[in-house]
């Protein structure tokens, strides 16, 4: 493990746009310490140290966005869409559900189940219609670009996909699937 030199700790601290007295929050030590530490007139504990380190490397980390891990294009269907058009969508791309969107602003989701009531209501009358606009549920929930990875993974608990959204435009989407690499990483 490479130790770094007082001169490294503070060039890496100013780098990363930090205050002594930050590091030292983040770190649990006094911003006293801090600057005794890259000062060099105090040789710090190991603990310490890992834990000053483990801070800067934190901090060094680029900050994973929903922008960084959506993906494009977002396969939809439009609300006057048919309920066999949705269902070709769904089977090309191999889907359980699809946002609805009406000139990229999330109006609603068509899901599997939705489909199977449509069908169920389908084999007695025909008069209400085929189309989308009929059987749709409430939509998936809507996240800015810059919306930070772990708040994305908190609403996925509850939900199959997050849309995410820039300009009042669908951009991109996110499905537990997507999350996988993340956690791979790790």
């Amino acid at each position: 493990m490479h130790i770094p030199t007082p001169e490294e700790i503070k060039a890496k601290r100013e780098i990363l746009g930090m205050k002594q007295a930050e590091l030292a929050v983040k770190a649990g030590i006094s911003q006293s310490m801090v600057a005794r530490i890259e000062s060099g007139s105090v040789d710090p504990r190991a603990s310490t140290m890992a834990k000053i380190v483990r801070v800067l490397n934190t901090m060094a980390r680029p900050r994973t966005t929903a922008s960084r891990v959506m993906h494009t294009p977002v396969i939809s269907v439009a609300s006057g869409d048919t309920i066999t058009q949705a269902v070709d969508i769904m089977e090309k791309f191999n889907i359980s559900q699809v946002p609805v969107l009406e000139n990229g602003v999330p109006v609603g989701c068509i899901s599997e189940s939705a489909i199977v009531s449509a069908i169920e209501d389908q084999s007695g009358h025909r008069g209400q219609g085929e189309q989308v606009k009929h059987y749709m549920e409430s939509g998936f929930p809507t996240v800015p670009q810059d919306m930070d990875i772990e708040t994305v993974v908190r609403i996925l608990q509850d939900h199959h996909a997050v849309l995410v959204m820039d300009g009042g435009k669908v951009r991109g989407v996110i499905t537990k699937h997507d999350l996988i690499p993340l956690i791979m990483d790790r």
